[in-house]
């Protein structure tokens, strides 16, 4: 009996100190950092077990090694929690942290910037050409109903969605905005205000003539004027190439949108505006210009009258044989 006794408690003391010495070791693999030469990002697969995510962090050398960071999840009652998605590790994170990381989905944060005056054709290319998204977008948005900034994402979101965000934005901000304009405006919906964004952001990147360039085409329309808008013409000839010269012909052409042969805003916007091209053509400045030409630097000269116009735009001719 009383070996008996002996041999249990000698059990009991070996089973307590494998508890102790496993304990020791846990906590010691769980705090001792990777040894990598850089910050490592990873992309866990949906999908994935624990045994597969072990491995691949330790084939990447973001854990020293697979066992017990298997047995720390299983122990945590962590193994089915860890997410997929793609992260970002330092070169001296630890186990435990990594463990951490991979429970809390603390994926890496993306972004994309959609810079304004795209047309939603070229939005869609940016978004095709964004290695981060999947999925595919069928159809082209409608022009003008994608609002340009910057959009945060992880790996793996669907491209059609980022499209349904834009658009998302784009309606809750252009009703923002529809709603405080100037009531003496010439525009009747908010889908004009936004055509008229469009011309706005095709013809300067100066925010501050944004408002002059709205001025211009505001009092053209209240006096039934043309816009006689270049971008407008460049839009309805896709086949032109961006850089070439536009023609006498182009601008006798009769398209939907060339704006010297049409009266008032074309049919539909010709890019995609930002916030402040809309913003201009909602509360354009009040001025008495009727005309603007470019001076260079990406500025314009402005008058009131064809007189004085044809003076400016004789001065940017000579200023462009003189580049030449």
């Amino acid at each position: 009996m009383y070996s008996v006794v002996r041999v249990i408690v000698l059990l009991a003391i070996l089973f307590t100190f494998g508890i102790f010495s496993l304990g020791c070791y846990m906590y010691l693999e769980f705090n001792r950092p990777a040894e990598l030469q850089s910050d490592k990002v990873i992309i866990i697969p949906k999908g994935s077990g624990l045994k597969e995510i072990a491995s691949l962090l330790s084939d990447n050398g973001v854990i020293k090694s697979k066992y017990p960071f298997i047995l720390g999840a299983k122990i945590f009652g962590l193994s089915g929690r860890l997410k997929a998605g793609e992260y970002e590790f330092s070169k001296t994170v630890k186990p435990a942290a990594v463990l951490e990381t991979l429970t809390a989905g603390r994926t890496l944060v993306r972004h994309i910037t959609i810079p304004e005056g795209l047309t939603s054709e070229e939005i869609v290319k940016l978004l095709k050409e964004e290695t981060g998204l999947l999925g595919t977008i069928n159809s082209t948005p409608p022009e003008g109903s994608l609002l340009p900034e910057t959009y945060y994402y992880s790996f793996g979101d669907s491209r059609l969605e980022m499209i349904n965000r834009m658009k998302r934005q784009f309606s809750l901000k252009l009703k923002e905005l529809w709603d405080k304009r100037n009531p003496n405006i010439p525009i009747k919906t908010s889908y004009e205000a936004v055509i008229l964004a469009s011309i706005i952001e095709k013809e300067t990147a100066k925010r501050e003539e944004r408002f002059l360039i709205a001025s211009v085409f505001t009092n053209r329309l209240h006096h039934k004027m043309r816009l006689q808008s270049d971008p407008t013409v460049i839009y309805g000839l896709p086949d032109k190439e961006p850089k070439e010269p536009i023609t006498r012909t182009d601008l006798r052409r009769k398209t939907a949108h060339n704006t010297y042969v049409i009266k008032g805003l074309p049919k539909t916007p010709i890019c995609n505006p930002g916030i402040a091209s809309i913003e201009a053509a909602l509360h354009p400045a009040s001025t008495g210009y009727f005309y603007f030409v470019a001076k260079g630097g990406g500025h314009h000269s402005f008058s009131k009258t064809l007189k004085e116009h044809n003076i400016n735009v004789k001065k940017w001719r000579k200023t462009q044989e003189k580049n030449q």
